[in-house]
């Protein structure tokens, strides 16, 4: 029988471990018919990321369950890749071009797409090798990207198709400008900080009748492209005016007065103005009104014809006249400070504009009404099923998608424009010549496709469509989809939206969608605030099966999780306490042989634990299922630490002196310890493949070892009810050691009295088993007569004494009391005088305030035990 080291060198087993599975194939499904599917695909992480935590998360809920449906029997496919991540990805290699003082325009786009694929190459799978080190069981060999040759096709599929369906079209959409780079910003590009700026107040005059509606904006100039002023529908200060007109100020133009839920009634008077060609929420509105879209600013910042008398003039000059011209004409009602959050470029730091530009869109709502319907009809399930109010919601408000970007790094648009008869066509392979004339003079478009366009494809192109490949037949539609509600709109729902609309079928059956992990005191992690936990950095400290089991016990439906180094390090000791059991389990099988396990001859607490073990498998199994990983993961650390350590391995050591009882604890020790490595295996699979390999085993890797069956051991609801009687009785005994500050190792007598004599009877057949985890010198078991100078718990079937006579030493135990009991009181009265000082509460930061009313609620309750226990031993002398 192999021995195990005395301590658990996680580095070295990790590393062997995974090297062993990835050889041997096994994260590779066998494509066996017999056999049912389980199917997942990965969230497909940035090619410019490395892993964080919320990655670990994600991953390492993805991988329980994968490793849970492989031990199953089913044949599992957990898909892998990388997402090209156009934005971040361009913006990674624009800062290394300008380290060399170089820009993408100094290469032409053919040779800066050449150094961004190199780029790739050389970093772009960094984050996979770190999976790799959490433990992910994703089968490597179908590793994809999302501009591999394979997707490249799938996408140029689905636009042509979109388009030849009438579902893609041109149109002018609102976008991020710097007038600076002469470039359109994507929302991450542009860097918002707080500004200080002011808040003027213009007077619109009625065009009929007396009167005037005061709106406030922070961009004056851009009133010249107004084409509505709105309030609230609700606001009671405007309710008479709407559908009325008024004239705009220095143009005169009649403009609309309407309702709309997205003003804020608090902001400036109520009513703000709408510049739909330079206003994001602006432009959403006048989609909802049929406003129309007045550009007054170009591509350079200056004012456009449609600005009438301040055509020409730069954006900044523009503001100063227009400022001049409303207050000389008597429209400037006041200005006040106010501060303003002003996007600027990341690269040049020039103020960004919001402008119209033309962009290409998918229209929505055919594909909207399938997708929402999959989940209102139960074929797709949300995991918490709250988020489906808000899936509903933005469906049926679903507006069209714009998915062109105007960078260089991602799948360029498949469009074609004629320079001679100026028809636009859209083909599946490159176009040298114009379908419609003939003409070689044809320009593609520069757009590149939204990076979530090619991602909303994943669940089908990752699996070879559009080929009719084995795989798709035999994992599409995958089983479950685990991400994180961020992404809910982005990628969910569009990925729902084109499975059913390209497969004729939904892309997968549920969506687990996790929480964020947040820091321990719930704030968000960030690096501002230094308190970002870096799982690379705890697995090199702790070990990936640490931070895993971890992040799965912390892991509540609908609630944020709440991380600290001290749980992954506590979850630390628990690997070390499985390794410790496994190894006393070894140590005592040196003689041991094989051998039936007959039942009806095992002692009562070896029938306990196999009864507790089967009610911990079918618990586990059945908190997996509904996705509840914290309730499964604490299921076996409950079992494992609380009932197989701190009970049955203690009790067996009864058992393993003797030679017919130790071959049958040997058997019964062997088989609660393989079953829980195989139980744990999807939560912590480095540590329990490594202690699996050390026991008596069949197969070659507990990665294909069955996952346990509750009916595999037998349930014994009497063996349980007659061993929590005992377990009651030990710990009573243990309550009243530490109560009366009785070291642990010393032996005590007791006594129990109990009116029922099945109890009775259980505790003399059992006595020798109470001893030894009470660490009694002796047990008398009554029905009455309850002994003289005795500590004593009243429990709801006995009561159990332990005699003090001999054994402590009253007046001496006072006084230790009191002197414990005038040291708390002191530091108490020191913590309250600082929490009832004014000035303390005032200045000092609310952590620390926290910290000192915990501590304050900590020695309330220790005064009250040590008072209890001079009222205890105050009787007792008397």
């Amino acid at each position: 029988m192999k021995e195990l080291p005395k301590s658990y060198d996680f580095k070295e087993v990790e590393e062997k471990w995974y090297r062993f599975w990835e050889e041997k194939g096994y994260f590779r499904p066998r494509l066996d018919p017999r056999k049912p599917k389980f199917s997942v695909v990965i969230p497909p992480p940035n090619v410019t990321g490395s892993l964080h935590i919320g990655h670990a998360l994600n991953n390492t809920i993805q991988d329980i369950l994968v490793r849970y449906k492989r031990m199953d029997g089913y044949d599992t496919l957990w898909v892998p890749g990388t997402d090209h991540a156009g934005i971040a990805t361009q913006n990674v290699v624009e800062r290394e071009l300008a380290r060399e003082g170089k820009t993408r325009h100094d290469l032409g786009r053919e040779a800066f797409l050449k150094r961004v694929w190199e780029w790739k190459e050389r970093f772009g799978n960094r984050i996979i090798e770190q999976l790799k080190r959490l433990g992910a069981s994703c089968d490597w060999s179908r590793l994809r990207f999302t501009m591999d040759e394979g997707l490249s096709r799938a996408v140029r599929e689905v636009f042509v198709r979109l388009w030849e369906e009438g579902l893609i079209y041109r149109g002018d959409y609102i976008i991020n400008w710097c007038p600076r780079c002469h470039t359109a910003l994507a929302d991450i590009e542009v860097e918002h900080r707080p500004t200080p700026g002011k808040l003027w107040y213009i007077r619109y005059p009625l065009a009929e009748g007396q009167g005037e509606v005061v709106v406030a904006t922070t961009r004056p100039e851009t009133m010249l492209g107004d084409t509505a002023v709105a309030v609230h529908p609700e606001d009671e200060r405007y309710r008479d005016l709407v559908g009325r007109k008024v004239r705009l100020p220095l143009l005169g133009r009649e403009i609309p007065i309407i309702a709309d839920p997205a003003v804020d009634p608090e902001f400036g008077t109520g009513a703000v103005k709408v510049t739909p060609a330079h206003d994001f929420a602006d432009f959403e509105m006048a989609e909802r009104h049929g406003l129309p879209r007045v550009k007054i600013m170009d591509e350079d910042g200056k004012m456009t014809p449609e600005a009438g008398p301040y055509a020409g003039l730069e954006r900044f000059e523009a503001r100063k006249r227009v400022v001049a011209d409303l207050e000389a004409q008597g429209f400037l009602a006041r200005v006040e400070d106010y501060e303003v959050m002003l996007g600027h470029c990341y690269r040049c730091d020039c103020v960004v504009e919001p402008l119209l530009s033309k962009q290409w869109f998918v229209r929505t709502k055919p594909l909207a009404q399938p997708a929402t319907a999959a989940v209102e009809n139960g074929f797709i399930r949300l995991v918490p099923e709250n988020w489906n109010n808000l899936y509903f919601d933005w469906m049926h408000r679903i507006r069209d998608w714009c998915i062109s970007r105007q960078i260089w790094w991602g799948h360029r648009i498949p469009a074609w424009t004629c320079e001679d008869c100026g028809k636009t066509s859209v083909a599946r392979e490159d176009l040298e010549v114009c379908p419609e004339c003939g003409s070689r003079r044809i320009r593609q478009e520069e757009d590149v496709l939204d990076t979530w366009f090619s991602s909303a494809l994943w669940p089908f192109s990752t699996l070879g469509w559009p080929e009719k490949t084995e795989d798709l037949r035999a994992f599409y539609p995958t089983s479950v989809l685990v991400t994180s509600f961020d992404i809910l709109f982005f990628w969910v729902a569009r990925m729902i939206m084109m499975g059913i609309h390209f497969m004729g079928n939904i892309p997968f059956r549920t969506v687990y969608i996790h929480a964020l992990v947040r820091d321990e005191k719930g704030q968000k992690m960030s690096k501002s605030r230094g308190n970002v936990i870096d799982p690379v950095v705890m697995i090199e400290k702790y070990g990936a099966d640490a931070l895993r089991f971890t992040l799965a016990a912390l892991a509540a439906q609908g609630r944020d999780i709440k991380l600290s180094e001290a749980r992954i390090e506590g979850y630390k000791h628990f690997v070390n306490k499985i390794w410790n059991a496994i190894r006393f389990v070894l140590l005592n099988l040196k003689d041991f042989r094989p051998r039936e396990l007959p039942l009806e001859e095992l002692p009562l607490v070896s029938r306990w634990i196999l009864s507790r073990l089967s009610y911990t498998v079918e618990r586990v199994r059945d908190r997996l299922e509904a996705y509840e990983f914290d309730q499964a993961a604490l299921a076996i650390y409950h079992f494992f630490w609380h009932e197989f350590c701190d009970w049955y391995i203690e009790a067996a050591k009864l058992y393993l002196r003797g030679e017919e009882a130790r071959k049958a604890t040997q058997e019964v020790l062997l088989r609660v310890a393989e079953a829980s490595l195989r139980l744990l295996h999807p939560f912590m699979p480095f540590v329990t493949e490594e202690l699996w390999q050390a026991l008596p085993h069949e197969g070659e890797s507990i990665m294909l070892a069955p996952y346990p069956r509750a009916e595999e051991f037998p349930q014994d609801p009497e063996a349980e009810e007659k061993m929590s009687f005992l377990m009651e009785i030990v710990v009573a005994l243990r309550n009243i050691r530490a109560d009366y500050n009785l070291h642990p190792t010393r032996e005590i007598p007791a006594v129990v009295l109990s009116e029922k004599k099945a109890w009775r009877d259980l505790l003399q057949a059992e006595a020798p088993l109470v001893k030894l985890l009470a660490r009694l010198s002796e047990l008398e078991v009554r029905e009455a007569g309850r002994p003289e100078a005795a500590a004593s718990v009243v429990l709801s079937e006995a009561e159990v004494f332990v005699p003090l006579s001999g054994l402590v030493d009253m007046a001496q135990e006072l006084s230790r009391l009191y002197k414990e009991k005038e040291k708390t009181e002191k530091e108490l009265s020191r913590v309250e005088t600082r929490l009832n000082n004014p000035q303390f509460l005032a200045k000092a930061p609310s952590e620390v305030v926290e910290k000192e009313k915990a501590r304050a609620r900590e020695l309330q309750e220790k005064l009250q035990r040590i008072q209890e226990n001079i009222r205890r031993f105050e009787a007792l002398k008397s």
